[in-house]
């Protein structure tokens, strides 16, 4: 069965150079994210699954056990922790023709291309697994045209890169190729 949440964009050549614009592209309104889930990420969101497996099961206990309204309780927490999953697994950044959208754990942030300023790495303290621990890192930075730049969420701490170094610049290329792409557009 195919997740295309799960999927990443095809867009590096076959000599790993950042290739802005991807011929897979079907419509402008196609969002992509140019990278993989990291496997911390897929990793928290498998432990969350696996959590809300449990507390289904022991929704079905609590029915057969003759209280409906605990075991309503116990569905209503497996359905939350599911899609906290499953919401845990989309957080990242996407491209489109129409722009750059940041999609954190609770909110989606959508700007037009002609709205970003700058995409560009920097050197900072950054996040080690989106723990309030900091360490020195890098952070993709995405600043808007007017007003403040966006949350950073692209960081080689992050639960998408730690550990994968050379996966980070990948998507840090990527994502500078095509700002600089439809910015001139």
């Amino acid at each position: 069965m195919p997740l295309p949440f799960l999927t990443a964009d095809r867009a590096l050549d076959a000599d790993g150079r950042a290739d802005p614009v991807s011929p897979s592209y079907d419509s402008p309104e196609d969002w992509r994210r140019p990278y993989r889930p990291g496997p911390w990420r897929v990793g928290a969101a498998a432990v969350f699954l696996l959590l809300a497996s449990f507390v289904l099961l022991s929704a079905l206990i609590v029915a057969l056990a003759g209280s409906p309204a605990g075991a309503a309780v116990c569905v209503a927490v497996g359905v939350l922790v599911i899609a906290l999953a499953l919401r845990l697994v989309r957080v990242g950044i996407r491209v489109s023709a129409l722009g750059l959208r940041q999609v954190n754990l609770l909110r989606t942030t959508t700007l037009p291309w002609s709205a970003v300023g700058a995409v560009r790495t920097v050197q900072q303290p950054v996040r080690w697994l989106g723990l309030p621990r900091t360490v020195q890192g890098q952070a993709l930075r995405v600043e808007r045209a007017r007003g403040e730049p966006l949350r950073t969420l692209l960081t080689d701490r992050s639960a998408d890169f730690l550990g994968r170094p050379e996966m980070f610049e990948r998507a840090t290329d990527v994502l500078e190729a095509w700002a600089a792409e439809h910015r001139r557009r």
